[in-house]
């Protein structure tokens, strides 16, 4: 089990100036600076909902939720406001990654985070959001646990480049998603190794959530990270 405290929900005014985003934070015990797993949750959630994949990480990193930067339609938050059958390009996100970025600037002074490991876990549009901060900013990254994800469309120069090489990816994939297609989380997985990951892809047979081997493999990844 990790040696945390509960995660606390951050309002305070003089916090959220600094990091930019509403967010729950779980602190491990001791002295940092600290392995950090940013969890990046989808459309029409919020801060809280990424706490159910918490125990997949390992003991004593510091874990922090961040709020999305736009109210959702249905409820909730969103990284981008994306429409119905619409798969945003990169430069979409933008506005996204650059609030994910500040964030992330902001936790060696919060929380003793680590600037040289930090690690993205995002579920849907938050492991869209993952891949496009990694994407503009891989120096920033040491790895990404994309949860039943998507890449942004037209990142072309970022495979061209290899922007991701050697970059640790675990993915993983529901073969009865209806948000997601199977097709489509193929194609996905196509542009991660073209842009160069080290990718662990893992299909189930499931729909738009991660199931119990998930869960399992899910730690097994990040054991090795640690």
């Amino acid at each position: 089990m990790n040696k945390h405290a509960s995660p606390q929900l951050v309002t305070a005014v003089q916090v959220i100036s600094q990091a930019g985003l509403i967010h729950r934070v779980q602190k491990p015990i001791g002295d940092g600076p600290f392995p950090t797993v940013v969890m990046l949750h989808g459309r029409s959630g919020n801060e809280d909902v990424m706490w159910v994949f918490a125990k997949s990480c390992p003991p004593g990193w510091l874990l922090v939720a961040p709020r999305a930067i736009k109210p959702d339609a249905d409820g909730g938050y969103a990284w981008h406001p994306r429409s119905k059958d619409e798969w945003p390009s990169l430069d979409r996100f933008d506005e996204a990654v650059t609030a994910v970025t500040r964030f992330i600037h902001a936790l060696p002074a919060l929380y003793q985070a680590d600037l040289q490991r930090v690690y993205l876990m995002g579920f849907s549009q938050g492991a869209a959001t993952a891949y496009a901060t990694a994407m503009r900013h891989p120096e920033l990254v040491q790895g990404i646990a994309g949860l039943v994800g998507f890449v942004p469309e037209e990142c072309g120069k970022s495979v061209e480049t290899a922007v991701l090489r050697d970059l640790p990816v675990f993915m993983a994939v529901g073969r009865e998603d209806q948000l997601i297609p199977y097709e489509r989380a193929q194609a996905c997985a196509q542009t991660l190794r073209a842009a160069g990951a080290d990718l662990t892809y893992r299909e189930y047979d499931t729909g738009h959530r991660l199931n119990a081997s998930g869960m399992h493999d899910l730690k097994d990844w990040w054991s090795e990270r640690a």
